[in-house]
């Protein structure tokens, strides 16, 4: 193998580590998310595993956390509270960074 081959792999490696760690971030991100608008919407126990397992489904419609966004942000104006799309939005940015921070620190 060669040296440029061998740096070409690293750099295939390194790629592949990256989206594994985005993944399981956006995934932890969601689950924080869920987990934040179920108590926000009053729900406890079963039902609050309930509501983090739907936002953790809705992420599923379509790449990046717009769907997830759009499913809490119906949920509350359901539920008569007035949060904005642009205050979720910061939330869902807010609980990413602390995701990443809990997946690096291995909590």
């Amino acid at each position: 193998m060669t040296t440029f081959d061998a740096r070409e792999k690293a750099f295939e490696d390194k790629f592949a580590h990256d989206q594994e760690m985005l993944f399981k971030a956006e995934a932890r991100r969601n689950k924080l998310a869920g987990e934040w608008a179920g108590r926000k919407l009053g729900k406890s126990g079963d039902d609050l595993e309930t509501y983090i397992k739907s936002v953790i489904i809705a992420d599923l419609e379509e790449a990046g956390h717009d769907d997830v966004k759009r499913k809490i942000h119906a949920d509350f104006v359901t539920n008569s509270l007035d949060i904005s799309e642009h205050r979720i939005d910061k939330k869902l940015t807010d609980l990413l960074t602390e995701a990443k921070h809990q997946i690096m620190n291995g909590l």
